[in-house]
């Protein structure tokens, strides 16, 4: 584990802003973010920039034999290194998060119960968040959840345009600590 925290640590430095956070999510920050989730009747869950995969790690520990998941994950030293899983329910996407639609059509599914992002919205420009974020509630089936952590508020509006009803939630033990957005379709 420690090699992965430093593995994390190295890449974090070496990516800049294009990593969320130097540190990989804390286990209440993880428990936080899944917290929403029926696994007994989830199909189809996708993550969202899933980084070293403390929140995936979470996620397969529950998730059902016949769920679905589905990772998005840019960085590919990242892929290599934390996302290889030896599991048929899993797919590691080395692609942006804006394509979510098209490989969940590649492998037949239409909608997804889930979605779980750790991607930091807040230093994308606007034109790839609003993809990402159309993205992910064009996916979504009828009350399904869309999960967002941050470290601001300021998305806050940004979801409540896109969503029916949107949640905040304050999770201080994580570093650094953190806003746990829950949005219902």
């Amino acid at each position: 584990m420690l090699k992965k925290r430093a593995a994390f640590f190295r890449e974090a430095f070496r990516k800049g802003n294009k990593n969320g956070s130097i540190t990989p999510s804390s286990i209440f920050l993880c428990r936080k973010m899944i917290s929403e989730i029926n696994f007994s009747e989830a199909r189809c869950i996708v993550e969202l920039g899933p980084g070293e995969g403390a929140i995936t790690r979470e996620i397969l520990k529950r998730m059902g034999p016949h769920t679905q998941l589905f990772l998005f994950e840019m960085n590919k030293d990242y892929v290599n290194e934390f996302l290889q899983f030896n599991d048929p329910r899993v797919h590691t996407i080395n692609d942006s998060a804006e394509f979510v639609e098209r490989y969940l059509k590649e492998h037949g599914i239409d909608k997804a119960d889930y979605v779980i992002s750790s991607l930091p919205l807040s230093l994308f420009p606007d034109e790839l968040k609003d993809k990402i974020l159309d993205e992910s509630q064009k996916v979504l089936r009828p009350r399904g959840i869309y999960m967002q952590y941050m470290y601001f508020t300021d998305m806050a509006e940004t979801f409540k345009q896109r969503f029916q009803n949107v949640k905040r939630n304050f999770v201080p033990f994580n570093i650094p600590p953190a806003f746990v957005y829950t949005c219902y379709k």
